[in-house]
């Protein structure tokens, strides 16, 4: 219970600190805009946010990391509030979809990396 606490912890001071740095923002919340505007990414974030409700974590991750372009921010801003998202999920949900906070710190850190951030 105390380690989960502790890397829910890191994982959302690392979420706050990649938005900072590479995004110059408080927040990893990805916005979308107005339905008629959606673009490729925003349809993304949509089967993203799909995938996760189903249960299916780690297809999600694997479709996030199969669509990552690392030269534009937006999927930066995307990776971020997918990790913060399942970070705000209960150890329960994310054992019973065979994920762990232990994977979304290393998602986090692989993202950074794929960014040429280090941390």
């Amino acid at each position: 219970m105390y380690e989960q606490d502790y890397v829910m912890k890191i994982v959302k001071s690392l979420v706050k600190f990649l938005a900072k740095i590479s995004l110059n923002k408080d927040t990893s919340t990805y916005e979308l805009p107005a339905q008629e505007k959606y673009t490729k990414i925003d349809y993304l974030h949509k089967q993203l946010l799909n995938l996760i409700k189903q249960g299916k974590i780690n297809e999600a991750e694997n479709l996030l990391y199969a669509e990552l372009d690392s030269k534009n921010k937006k999927y930066m801003e995307l990776a971020l509030d997918f990790y913060d998202r399942l970070n705000n999920f209960d150890d329960e949900f994310l054992e019973k979809n065979n994920f762990s906070r232990k994977e979304i710190e290393q998602g986090l850190k692989s993202i950074a990396k794929k960014f040429k951030i280090s941390i």
